[in-house]
């Protein structure tokens, strides 16, 4: 496994790679846990969502980077994270590896990889979020094996 910089050619490869890894919790858990009036106020453009979202995650003036996670020259997965140099903090904004790549290991070396970046910009501390749902699960085990603290958190939604 190659990690290396975010390059512009990477970009519709990552906005689809986005797209493929989080499907599954919009379309067949979210959308019918909370409804089509739900769905569609808070998500209902969810894959235009992230065409955007991905088009601005690397800004280095902005203290936003991006790494990518290649395997025979295929791009296995990616992070993205943010610094604050005021708080002495960062944020990983979003992880995506790719199906075919899971539980390789990968994951873990992108995030490794933007904390020993983060660090290098003066973080001490990092947050990174996820769902408590059983998609997630995966994504909570990977934190917690790199030390990070849950902090249980509900969110509710009702149509009016």
């Amino acid at each position: 496994m190659h990690i290396r910089p975010f390059v512009p050619d990477d970009l519709a490869r990552l906005t689809e790679l986005t797209i493929e890894t989080f499907r599954p919790f919009y379309e067949d858990y979210f959308r019918p846990l909370v409804g089509a009036v739900v769905f569609a106020n808070q998500h209902g453009d969810w894959r235009g969502d992230y065409g955007r979202q991905v088009a601005e995650l690397h800004d280095p003036h902005r203290h936003r980077y991006v790494a990518v996670a290649e395997i025979a020259d295929t791009i296995a997965g990616y992070v993205a994270w943010s610094v604050d140099p005021d708080r002495h903090s960062g944020v990983v904004t979003l992880l995506a590896v790719s199906d075919r790549h899971r539980r390789h290991h990968v994951g873990t070396a992108l995030c490794e990889h933007s904390f020993a970046d983060m660090r290098a910009r003066g973080a001490e501390v990092v947050e990174i979020g996820t769902g408590g749902d059983p998609f997630h699960a995966p994504a909570r085990a990977l934190y917690e094996s790199l030390g990070c603290t849950p902090l249980p958190v509900t969110v509710y939604y009702r149509r009016l």
